[in-house]
């Protein structure tokens, strides 16, 4: 994975994070509310809350649906690294999302979080330079 790559992933988890934040909103704002039960017509120019927003609760779930299937196409590139601890760290920073320090104190072995930065760094470089 190249950096370029590397940053168009952070950027993808970024939107899908806002997209299912405003699609939960919008289911919020769906549910029904206590509605008076009169019995009564309505007037005109009265509307149906949940009608409304049921075309934009579908747009979202498939703009989320689409970034997910994005996402997890570039995650396949991430399996795809030959080496099994660039591999790991791969999967524990851009995958779990885990910072650095978290990721040096899982793969043990006295790693520093800026040794495995490096690490990380020194293969995406290499496949720059590809």
């Amino acid at each position: 994975m190249t950096l370029n790559e590397l940053s168009e992933h952070y950027q993808l988890r970024v939107q899908l994070a806002e997209v299912e934040t405003m699609l939960q909103s919008l289911r919020c704002a769906a549910s029904p509310g206590a509605q008076a039960l009169t019995g009564m017509p309505h007037a005109t120019g009265v509307r149906d809350k949940v009608g409304d927003l049921a075309v934009e609760i579908a747009t979202m779930a498939d703009e989320a649906d689409r970034l997910r299937q994005k996402i997890g196409q570039q995650e396949g590139n991430i399996a795809a690294i030959p080496d099994p601890r660039t591999r790991t760290i791969f999967r524990l920073r851009f995958i779990r999302g885990l910072m650095w320090c978290e990721v040096a104190a899982i793969l043990g072995g006295g790693n520093s979080a800026s040794g495995v930065k490096m690490a990380c760094y020194r293969y995406a470089e290499s496949c720059d330079s590809m």
